[in-house]
């Protein structure tokens, strides 16, 4: 059994690599919703379809053999509106300002589909940052550049953003290990 991981993220690719699976990449080419629908509506449905759009790719290419794609979408939310990934330097400011001494939700919907499998789930990881003076919010855009990044932040970015996490840091940082390993486990035994 093969790995597919349906996503160009290099934090995905760095915590599948941690765990020591061998996967390739096949970038997704589905477009990812970003309306104000229930955050975990939208997750689970971009994680469904980048899935989907590299299963169905490489099942209709010819390429031989078992394998099994793995699509994640982490939307980050607070007091119900999905703050997505910064269009510029100024959006960036603006989410991190909202978030400032503020507790938010970070969802990640996941979907592992081979020829025999489908499972879908989701994970949420409570984050509450600390209060960050505009100093901090401009060093931290400059220096990490965070405009790749739902609601504007890596929490692995080594800054002091965040005060706690209630949940997992994997699910945070964008691949909840923690409910895609079992799955992945059990396909390759």
């Amino acid at each position: 059994m093969k790995i597919v991981l349906a996503s160009g993220s290099p934090r995905r690719k760095e915590i599948l690599t941690e765990f020591g699976y061998a996967f390739s990449v096949e970038k997704s080419n589905f477009v990812e919703r970003d309306d104000q629908a229930d955050a975990r509506f939208v997750a689970l449905k971009n994680a469904e379809g980048k899935a989907n759009d590299v299963f169905l790719r490489l099942s209709g290419s010819g390429k031989a053999g078992n394998f099994a794609v793995v699509g994640a979408d982490t939307v980050v939310f607070l007091d119900g509106v999905i703050l997505g990934k910064p269009k510029d330097r100024f959006d960036a400011v603006r989410i991190l300002k909202m978030l400032s001494g503020k507790t938010h939700t970070v969802v990640t919907g996941y979907c592992v589909l081979s020829a025999n499998i489908r499972v879908v789930g989701i994970d949420e990881t409570i984050v509450c940052f600390n209060e960050l003076p505009d100093e901090t919010i401009g060093e931290y855009i400059d220096r990490c550049k965070p405009f790749d990044k739902a609601g504007s932040y890596g929490i692995q970015d080594g800054f002091p953003l965040v005060n706690y996490v209630k949940g997992s840091l994997y699910n945070v940082i964008g691949f909840p290990i923690e409910k895609i390993k079992p799955v992945l486990d059990g396909l390759l035994k």
